[in-house]
């Protein structure tokens, strides 16, 4: 899996993660983007270590590819190694997502999708 990320590091980039999450924010659903702005606002802490910051480029790049294993356009289906691949990023990453973290990522998830379903966020919570 390490392999993985190094290999779509190169993908990631601030402006192409707004980009492409806020395009495909309802298709890939509040689980997977949630995941992945956990993951971006970790990446942002200055406290969070060079180590755990590689694993969340190479986890957001593999998301960010144009070309992945499945590929996106499929609804539900096409995310699902989107999903596995960011999963593995925040187990990996999990003491670097502090309540901060979670309130930006909540915010950001009301701002795109409106009221949401708490236990879906919450079930995102629970892998940490």
């Amino acid at each position: 899996m390490k392999d993985l990320l190094k290999k779509y590091a190169d993908k990631f980039s601030e402006s192409s993660f707004w980009q492409k999450t806020k395009f495909y924010a309802q298709q890939a659903g509040i689980k997977t983007v949630y995941t992945a702005l956990l993951l971006f606002y970790a990446y942002r802490r200055k406290e969070t270590p060079a180590w755990a910051k590689h694993i969340i480029i190479g986890a957001l790049g593999y998301f960010l590819a144009l070309f992945d294993a499945i590929p996106d356009l499929t609804p539900i289906i096409g995310y699902t190694d989107d999903v596995g691949v960011l999963g593995f990023g925040l187990v990996t990453v999990a003491a670097y997502v502090n309540d901060e973290v979670r309130q930006n990522a909540r915010e950001r998830i009301k701002k795109w999708f409106g009221q949401v379903d708490e236990s879906q966020l919450e079930a995102v919570d629970k892998q940490l």
